[in-house]
């Protein structure tokens, strides 16, 4: 089809003083507004102003100026019917072949802090959402961009062939429903939020895509990595790559749990992960004496795994990092040194991101064959827990820092979760077992002499009092659990047999 008619009106306008230029060159005439039109006039292109199309005045300071016949009609005409096109000539409306529009900036505009709600209000487009979807509707015989990135494939084609080929405008038709779909959900979410709906009747999402992966969990699964506008800046979305093979699947969901794990401890800690539970966690004084404990938690497990660092990485650290196969290893900063060693690692990825910023709480998505679970991050602290111990002894104040260690580890790892924590470290981590026996049994045995004298958190209560004997007769002389089984009276006796100490936080910590 020919473009002899464009409307253009953009907010963003990369590269629009060239492309436009261009369309000109080949004999299109341009219809434009406000500050799009200023620029255009600017840079000594000839334009039509929406006034002189629609013989109306622009008004309510902007709002109204492309909500008009003579541009809707322009574009809805479907060139093929007689009827319509006897229509708009009766009505001296004149077809528009071409739509390039971009959308008021409202996510730049929510980002902004304190932002006030009048402004975001006045950020929402009405006119180009309208124009984007009667063009995209039409698109069979109109041609509507809506990212600046696509004006070169126009001009490409309309060299080639003097006119865009039906497949392209279909292309460029979804794309504008994705992009105006994606805008009315940040709208959508935004009213949500302030109107403070936590569960609305729909849930509107958007994401944008962030790269192509490889493939997913197995190299037969396709896969892609999207990122939440306007999400956490405390997340792996947000990190900065400054070495290494792009990430896989799997190395993304490893990291997420890396850092989720890392958000619990503002001491220098290292939390190492394997398949998304941690293998070893360590705190110090200093990040080299968080990173030798976690790492001599499991010396084994270590391997290949992903590492989150909560400070940032000297040269001893690195050189302990560097003697270890490792997939990433993740921290606010290297220094100059730790880069130079760690990077002569070709495959290892080093990714950077801001440990300091304000960590967003974010709703969990969860995906099901044919619809979504969506709940609360689990957030819960220590210290609005509802602590109580009802055992005759009561922990001693060494006990009490393995003991808040491990339950800061164990709601990060999958039901049924049972960690043993001692001096600073993990010793112990039982996994996703099918019962909490067997899951205490898998962390003692990991511990082997290091889980004596040791404290063993559960993510949930004990049903019976088995996991207690395991845990006393493997020397572990701490439990931490959230309590509330109808049988918690035979686990305290038995604890108090064995002189347990046994605190209550009611909390439970499900992980699946």
């Amino acid at each position: 089809m020919g473009l002899k008619r464009a409307l253009v009106s953009v907010s963003n306008k990369e590269g629009l003083v060239p492309f436009v230029h261009a369309l000109v060159e080949k004999g299109i005439e341009i219809i434009s507004t406000g500050g799009t039109k200023k620029v255009l006039e600017e840079n000594g292109i000839k334009v039509i102003g929406i006034s002189e199309v629609t013989d109306f005045p622009e008004m309510l300071d902007g709002r109204v100026k492309t909500l008009h016949p003579r541009i809707h009609g322009g574009l809805l005409a479907v060139r093929s019917n007689e009827e319509h096109m006897k229509q708009i000539s009766e009505h001296h409306i004149t077809p528009i072949d071409l739509v390039v529009v971009n959308l008021y900036p409202f996510q730049q505009t929510i980002a902004k802090p304190n932002v006030a709600f009048e402004e975001a209000i006045e950020n929402i487009d009405i006119g180009g959402p309208s124009m984007l979807r009667s063009a995209a509707k039409n698109h069979q015989d109109v041609t509507v961009v809506v990212d600046p990135s696509d004006y070169e494939l126009l001009l490409q084609e309309l060299n080639d062939r003097m006119s865009i080929s039906v497949e392209t405008n279909q292309k460029l038709a979804a794309k504008v429903f994705r992009h105006t779909a994606a805008y009315d959900a940040l709208i959508a979410d935004y009213l949500t939020n302030q109107v403070g709906d936590s569960s609305p009747e729909s849930l509107t999402v958007t994401y944008v895509k962030k790269q192509d992966l490889r493939y997913g969990e197995n190299p037969h699964q396709k896969a892609a990595f999207y990122q939440k506008p306007l999400g956490s800046t405390f997340s792996i979305a947000a990190a900065t790559k400054l070495h290494g093979k792009e990430l896989s699947y799997n190395n993304i969901n490893d990291a997420d749990a890396a850092i989720k794990i890392s958000k619990e401890f503002f001491e220098p800690a290292v939390v190492a992960i394997k398949h998304m539970n941690p293998c070893g966690v360590g705190v110090g004084e200093t990040i080299l004496e968080a990173f030798n404990r976690a790492y001599e938690a499991d010396p084994t497990s270590i391997f290949g795994g992903i590492i989150a660092c909560n400070r940032e990485v000297d040269e001893e650290t690195a050189t302990k990092l560097h003697e270890l196969f490792l997939e990433i290893v993740i921290a606010p900063s290297f220094t100059k040194e730790a880069l130079e060693i760690l990077t002569a690692k070709k495959n290892i990825r080093l990714l950077t991101m801001d440990f300091t910023s304000t960590q967003t709480v974010e709703k969990q998505l969860s995906s099901v064959s044919g619809g979504l679970l969506v709940q609360d991050e689990d957030v819960f602290s220590f210290d609005q827990a509802n602590i109580s111990i009802p055992t005759r002894r009561q922990p001693t104040e060494e006990e009490w820092k393995d003991l808040k260690l491990a339950w800061k580890v164990v709601k990060h790892v999958k039901s049924n979760a049972i960690v043993l924590a001692k001096d600073k470290m993990t010793v112990g981590v039982g996994a996703g077992q099918m019962n909490r026996v067997g899951a205490a049994n898998i962390a003692i045995a990991q511990a082997g002499v290091k889980g004596i004298g040791s404290a063993l958190a559960s993510d949930a209560f004990f049903p019976m009092d088995d996991t207690v004997e395991a845990a006393a007769k493997a020397g572990v002389t701490t439990i931490i659990q959230p309590g509330g089984s109808i049988r918690d009276e035979d686990s305290i006796k038995k604890a108090d047999e064995y002189g347990i100490a046994m605190v209550f936080t009611g909390i439970r910590h499900f992980k699946h």
